[in-house]
């Protein structure tokens, strides 16, 4: 099992990750709900929430919002919000024990991708919107974003010759807007609009004394040995030349469709 398909891995993270992950979705999270008119009448699900950043958005509007996560510790971490219009529980995406056709508009913001069945995980949004509805889905162009991305750059530079490791199914594929539309329709969407959005990842070069943190789930870097690790943070380092702070350009995939 990969590190990313944990449960108890995220919980161990959520403090991290809404420290320094959460901020940097969320600005994608606010891109995706720009493109869906919601109001205190809406009932809105985010699938794989992490720590809330589309959901916590989502409620601003006075929408119904349910926040789903299979990690106890991140949906701990919405819930300790105690906002009066979100409601979470600890869900599989890949099994939504939802009914059908619940659900006006269902986002999943860099969630799905990740699933082991990540097929799956798309039908099942799918089937808990309603017929008029509206499904949304995040996902990273290339090979990732922030700390990933920015290590798979650093390894290419590095180590020409060596042979990526290999990103997760449903990023492979949902990378290529093409690909990404015809998966959405798979799923039971139509009407899909594909939006690339581009923010900086801020990373903090002092993160870097504790390199585990950032790179951790990277498996480019988890194959790297501890020589070609600090050759890495070295790199890194030299490429922020004295600045406190190395802006990551970061491009996500932003699909909108109808049910």
């Amino acid at each position: 099992m990969q590190k990313y398909e944990d449960p108890a891995h995220w919980n161990d993270a959520a403090q991290q990750y809404e420290k320094t992950a959460h901020p940097f979705t969320a600005l994608y999270a606010e891109t995706a709900l720009a493109r869906v008119p919601l109001g205190p009448d809406s009932r809105v699900l985010d699938v794989a929430a992490g720590t809330g950043a589309l959901a916590l958005a989502a409620a601003r509007t006075g929408a119904q919002v349910l926040a789903t996560d299979f990690s106890p510790g991140m949906v701990a971490a919405i819930a300790a919000k105690a906002l009066p219009n979100v409601d979470t529980a600890v869900m599989d995406g890949q099994e939504l024990a939802l009914p059908d056709s619940t659900f006006d508009a269902v986002f999943s913001i860099f969630g799905v991708m990740m699933f082991p069945d990540w097929r799956k995980g798309l039908a099942e949004m799918a089937r808990v919107t309603r017929p008029g509805g509206t499904g949304v889905v995040a996902t990273w162009e290339d090979t990732g974003a922030a700390t990933f991305l920015l290590c798979r750059q650093v390894c290419r530079t590095l180590f020409p010759d060596r042979e990526p490791m290999p990103m997760p199914a449903g990023l492979q594929v949902l990378n290529d807007p093409d690909d990404f539309t015809r998966e959405m329709i798979a799923a039971g969407y139509t009407d899909v609009t594909i939006e690339k959005i581009t923010h900086d990842f801020t990373l903090e070069v002092a993160a870097l004394d504790a390199p585990e943190k950032l790179f951790g789930m990277s498996p480019d870097w988890a194959a790297l040995n501890d020589s070609e690790q600090a050759a890495v943070v070295a790199e890194i380092r030299r490429m922020a030349d004295g600045r406190e702070t190395l802006p990551v350009p970061s491009t996500a995939l932003v699909a909108v469709a109808r049910r």
